[in-house]
Parts: C-alpha cells; sequence; structure tokens
C-alpha cells in the first residue's frame, strides 16, 4: 500500500498517478509516477526501476510540495507518450536532465 510521505494518509487503491514517465538510462528502465495527497496536498514519487540484469526494485521518494511536484508534472504531460522509455521529447530530455541513452 502506498501511502503519503508527508502526512502518512493511505492513497486509495484505485488512485491513477497525477503523472507517471518512463525513461532507458544505462539499459535500465526508470519509471517515476507521481501520486497527489488529497489530504495535505503533497506528492509521493512511486519509483521503478527494471533492471536489465536483475530484479525490479521499486521505491518512493519525496514528499515534494504541490509547487515542485506540480512542476515536474506539468512537465511530464508535455511529452504525448510519456510511458515510452525511447522517446527522446524535450519534456523527457529535460525530465531525466539529459541522462537518456
Amino acid at each position: 500500500m502506498l501511502t503519503c510521505l508527508q502526512c502518512g494518509e493511505a492513497f486509495p487503491e484505485d488512485q491513477e498517478p497525477a503523472a507517471s514517465i518512463s525513461g532507458s538510462l544505462t539499459g535500465d528502465e526508470c519509471s517515476e509516477s507521481y501520486f497527489l495527497c488529497g489530504r495535505c496536498s503533497s506528492y509521493t514519487v512511486l519509483v521503478s526501476w527494471d533492471l536489465f540484469l536483475d530484479e525490479e526494485q521499486v521505491s518512493t521518494r519525496g514528499p515534494l510540495s504541490n509547487g515542485e511536484g506540480g512542476k515536474k508534472v506539468e512537465l511530464i504531460r508535455q511529452c504525448a507518450e510519456p510511458w515510452d522509455k525511447k522517446c527522446r521529447c524535450a519534456a523527457h530530455s529535460a525530465y531525466f536532465e539529459g541522462m537518456l541513452d
């Protein structure tokens, strides 16, 4: 169960992320999903690494303020296919800070 890293509120099981993006970095796929807490309005980020030579690793990071997380969500939404790890649009490049392979 995913919980808000700011206030501890559990996110509903059926809650969709505000935005998600995937990118290929050094042969591994990194996916990040931003969840906005309805209670405290902060973001929790669910990070998933699909490692080429190992098992998938899942972690969380945050909390991010509504302003900081909102900027990342806006950036992700600039891409028509944020789930495409091979996309090299301006939004993907900016989000992953030029680290895509």
